[in-house]
């Protein structure tokens, strides 16, 4: 992932804090999937079982994109959308595998 400066591509990655949620509303949809594999590499490392995709509810477009992404993923164990306290269809619950 790489940050834009005046309408450039940096070359060096952009280091962000991992929590475990990730709002996607930063990102430009051509992004967002690459944003969630790397995020749920950087979640498994960090030894979470649980993350939480905040993709907005808008359209569903990007739900759809994201949960279409996540049925096959490696990583992913289950996901659901999450609770109404937690961004109900606005946002996706990852259950994610155990590190090997």
């Amino acid at each position: 992932m790489t940050e834009e400066r005046d309408g450039n591509a940096s070359e060096e990655p952009v280091e962000l804090p991992i929590e475990d949620f990730l709002d996607l509303h930063p990102f430009r949809p051509k992004e967002i999937l690459e944003v969630v594999d790397s995020y749920l590499e950087a979640a498994v490392e960090h030894g979470w079982r649980e993350v939480r995709l905040i993709h907005g509810k808008g359209t569903g477009f990007q739900r759809d994109r994201i949960q279409q992404r996540l049925r096959d993923h490696p990583l992913v164990e289950s996901f659901r959308d999450a609770p109404a306290s937690r961004g109900h269809w606005g946002a996706t619950v990852v259950h994610l595998k155990a590190a090997e």
